[in-house]
């Protein structure tokens, strides 16, 4: 059963998110960048994708959220995200990481616990293999797709957010958010947003700036999965093709308004 606190929440978080307009700093992979960065502006944001080492101190120190993704990492860039990461944590400003394919090759799996060790992370989203890569030697992903289902993970993410003291998000047909203590189950979304690339990896940035209008973690990340779901849901409406689809995500990113968010939020509390 939808939680009416959390519908309510979502649409305020929304409602607030496109009138201060929050700068969200990105440190993100090739593939996504400009996907990423039409979404955060589809919602109200205002994305920046900086890495050179000069100036990532400098540009989060603007910035309401961090955004750190190893989608196509790089030792340079690993070492931006440290320098971006501390700065961050200096400033309080929220960081949510994407280890994307951690647990595919040693070094996404080593950068991200790295990242996860060196700096205080507000958020960790990935799918259930990536989740369970950081707290399971021997588990291994398929590239960046999961192997496992949401299911396969909850245990894992509840043990791990308390140990990491920060908040899990497992996204799949059904996404899992909790800090170890709260639960939260976001039922939006359309298979269709499996069907391209990058929607993970948006849904990191999403949460990205969601996390700069809302100062609890976990209701910025249900809220904001909640919001890119039913956005999914909207755009499916409109076409059944993988590529007319991901632009009607970002319409439906710019169309949705707070009373539809609202209404049509699918967030439960276990």
């Amino acid at each position: 059963m939808t939680n009416p606190h959390l519908a309510r929440k979502a649409a305020e978080n929304l409602k607030n998110l496109r009138s201060k307009k929050p700068l969200i700093h990105n440190i993100t992979n090739f593939v996504v960048m400009n996907y990423t960065a039409n979404a955060l502006l589809a919602c109200g944001a205002s994305p920046v994708m900086a890495h050179a080492h000069e100036e990532v101190e400098e540009m989060v120190s603007f910035a309401g959220a961090l955004v750190l993704n190893i989608g196509t990492l790089t030792p340079y860039w690993i070492e931006s995200m440290i320098k971006a990461g501390k700065k961050a944590n200096a400033l309080n400003v929220p960081i949510i990481l994407d280890p994307v394919g951690s647990g595919a090759t040693k070094l996404r799996t080593d950068s991200a616990k790295r990242l996860i060790d060196e700096l205080s992370i507000t958020v960790v989203r990935g799918n259930a293999s990536e989740v369970l890569s950081l707290a399971q030697k021997d588990s291994k992903t398929k590239g960046v797709d999961s192997l496992h289902s949401v299911d396969d993970a909850a245990d894992a993410a509840i043990y791990l957010a308390k140990e990491l003291d920060t908040t899990l998000a497992i996204t799949g047909a059904v996404d899992l958010v909790t800090d170890g203590e709260r639960i939260h189950r976001i039922s939006n979304g359309h298979e269709l947003m499996g069907c391209i690339t990058g929607t993970g990896c948006t849904a990191t940035a999403l949460i990205g700036a969601f996390l700069a209008v809302d100062t609890d973690p976990v209701e910025a990340t249900s809220t904001s999965l909640a919001f890119f779901g039913l956005a999914g849901e909207q755009a499916a409406s409109k076409t059944k093709t993988p590529g007319s689809f991901q632009i009607a995500l970002l319409d439906a990113l710019f169309s949705i308004e707070k009373k539809q968010l609202e209404d049509g939020a699918k967030i439960s509390v276990s």
